[in-house]
């Protein structure tokens, strides 16, 4: 039995406070969850407040396949929250500040895990403060050259910038964004879109991403019901997604991050990449919340499928 691929998620952990009560999440939270439930030990790295969210949180995330070991507790700021409200089955979020993972610390803990990390998770939304961002972008760059280093795109308004994009592309060798953030993207980085709304206008994209940032190496770009596409220097892959009843689409798009990153550490093709993503982004979106039960029986269904792509 080789040893499970060590997996990080930094950035924010928060409740959404969603219209029939309140859901644990926050990106990295949720990628880590899947990551874990897919066999890596799966890291979070976060804060929350000493309060009963707080608590409430870890006391979930106790049975779950995450290692909360590293939570730090914030006794100045509270938990994070996160007030979703539903526009046509997609969500729109008020995002409550400050919260504890404004002001995470780079602990030397923190240090020695992301030099030995084999993948490493992180946004945009969690460097809305200086103080996060220099620690998320620190501990990125102390990962080992092997490292997967996933910027997930999340730009929620207003908390995100020119600068931060930039900075954590430098710093990418995966980065992943949806259809309606490529065009947003390119425009916060000076690249004017090109054929917007064209079938290939997401794939050109992603290739001058490529070719702007050197140890980028490969950019993923979902389009909800409507599957993925994947784009490396040499190769790109397309999926069409698959048909689900939707509950809500919150932590799908981690979902599809955490499996996509979980068969690249296994050497797979795109095709096989995509597939993961896929069927483990629909399922979630199928369920409330971002980290819904998960069977055994379901669990080795959805293996299954993806092995016969394989």
């Amino acid at each position: 039995m080789r040893e499970p691929h060590l997996v990080l998620g930094i950035g924010e952990l928060l409740w959404d406070m969603l219209p029939g009560g309140k859901r644990l999440g926050g990106a990295p939270a949720n990628f880590s969850v899947m990551a874990g439930r897919l066999g890596s030990h799966a890291v979070i790295l976060s804060r929350i407040g000493r309060d009963d969210l707080g608590r409430e949180a870890v006391h979930l995330l106790d049975p779950l396949p995450a290692d909360t070991a590293q939570l730090q507790i914030d006794t100045a700021h509270e938990t994070g929250r996160v007030t979703v409200s539903f526009d046509d089955g997609q969500p729109e979020y008020t995002i409550h500040k400050p919260a504890a993972w404004d002001s995470l610390e780079l602990s030397d803990a923190w240090v020695k895990l992301a030099e030995r990390a084999d993948a490493i998770c992180f946004g945009s939304l969690a460097q809305r403060s200086v103080e996060a961002r220099q620690t998320i972008q620190t501990l990125a760059a102390q990962t080992p050259s092997r490292c997967v280093r996933v910027f997930d795109v999340n730009l929620r308004r207003p908390y995100y910038s020119s600068e931060v994009i930039q900075e954590s592309l430098e710093l990418a060798t995966v980065m992943k964004m949806n259809d309606a953030e490529v065009p947003l993207v390119l425009a916060l980085l000076g690249m004017p879109v090109e054929n917007e709304g064209q079938p290939a206008h997401l794939r050109t994209g992603a290739e001058r991403l490529l070719a702007e940032f050197p140890t980028l190496e490969m950019v993923a770009i979902t389009r909800g019901s409507h599957g993925s596409l994947l784009v490396k220097r040499e190769e790109w892959h397309e999926h069409p997604g698959f048909p689900a009843k939707v509950a809500d689409t919150i932590g799908a798009g981690d979902a599809f991050t955490a499996a996509m990153t979980h068969y690249l550490l296994r050497g797979a093709d795109l095709p096989v990449l995509n597939e993961a993503g896929n069927r483990w982004g629909s399922w979630v979106a199928s369920q409330s919340g971002a980290m819904p039960p998960l069977s055994m029986e379901v669990r080795n269904g959805i293996d299954a499928a993806i092995a016969q792509r394989g």
